[in-house]
């Protein structure tokens, strides 16, 4: 069952221009592993489609609330499929809202990168309510 689905842009001139000016924003939008590709720094490209997937992620959550952007790794496989892993906050979040898989897609062309995150999971009920996460009604 989808329990979430989110989807961000991001302007890659904008974001450079963001990075240059507040030089310490990288090291707290991205983890040390992010920040690099083969042991030099990731290209802008590279760095903006992480963003937009932190973006996508929160958005799929619904909120923000708990989480932290330390929370939220993107990592890639060895052929440089990305994925995201959850720390912290951002597992909390995820298994409380009964969240059991989490897939990412990135791109970037044309100036613009691209994220778009789909949660699957089950329905979670919150304890003493009729509330259920997960889109169905009870």
């Amino acid at each position: 069952m989808i329990i979430g689905i989110g989807v961000d842009v991001v302007d890659l001139e904008r974001f450079e221009r963001v990075l240059s000016r507040t030089p310490a924003m990288r090291a707290r939008l991205f983890t040390p592993s992010e920040q690099l590709r083969d042991g030099e720094p990731r290209p802008i490209a590279s760095l903006a489609a992480r963003f937009a997937a932190k973006e996508a992620l929160i958005k799929a959550f619904g909120s923000s609330a708990g989480l932290s952007w330390q929370d939220l790794e993107v990592v890639s496989d060895d052929q440089r499929n990305p994925s995201l892993t959850l720390h912290q906050g951002a597992r909390q979040v995820a298994d409380a809202r009964g969240v059991t898989s989490v897939h990412l897609s990135l791109s970037h062309d044309g100036g613009i990168a691209t994220a778009f995150v789909v949660l699957e999971g089950t329905d979670v009920v919150l304890e003493g309510t009729d509330v259920v996460l997960g889109g169905t009604d009870q």
